[in-house]
């Protein structure tokens, strides 16, 4: 347990049985009444971000997260098989945490797992990744006055949105946080 006093960016902490990182937080001291805390809070398991007010002094539970480097292995059913890069154990990570990330990571790719009692509750992907383009459709003459967009699919199965200008074959540059694209790859 640790006081709301010694918030620190960054630390992880359970509230209602949800893991937290402490993204912000400020110590106030109003004029009249007692002081508080003002926090930001991410969850890693939901990803939504929260705003709580702490009394100056609160108790919290903390606990230690610890972010792993793993390579995706494969695709196993429920569940993705992924290798720690320091240890070379299997680690299986069941789809629902993934969500749609799966969308821009390939096998091979090094991803970092948030791991709290031996179980996985987040995944942060690199923030950008190229990707192939595997079909796209031809752009039509004269669509280039404007800022007109088609759909593509990359090589993972995902369809991304790209200026008319990228054709197939192209390695394109994706956000992974928005899922935008940002630029083509020179090969």
């Amino acid at each position: 347990m640790i006081s709301s006093n010694d918030f620190k960016k960054g630390m992880a902490i359970k509230i209602n049985s949800d893991i937290f990182t402490i993204v912000d937080f400020q110590h106030v001291k109003p004029g009249k009444g007692a002081a508080f805390v003002r926090s930001k809070l991410k969850s890693l398991t939901k990803g939504t971000v929260l705003d709580k007010t702490f009394r100056a002094g609160e108790k919290v539970e903390d606990i230690r997260v610890e972010k792993r480097g793993m390579q995706y292995s494969y695709d196993e059913g429920d569940s993705l098989v992924f290798m720690d890069t320091e240890t070379y154990d299997e680690f299986r990570v069941n789809k629902d945490i993934i969500g749609n990330l799966l969308d821009y990571i390939k096998e091979g790719d090094t991803v970092e797992i948030s791991v709290y009692d031996e179980k996985p509750i987040s995944i942060d992907p690199p923030i950008f990744v190229e990707l192939l383009v595997t079909y796209a459709e031809p752009g039509v003459r004269g669509d280039t006055a404007t800022n007109v967009n088609k759909p593509v699919t990359v090589e993972t199965g995902a369809q991304i949105h790209v200026p008319i200008f990228v054709n197939q074959d192209d390695i394109i540059k994706i956000d992974t946080r928005t899922g935008e694209y940002v630029e083509r790859v020179k090969k």
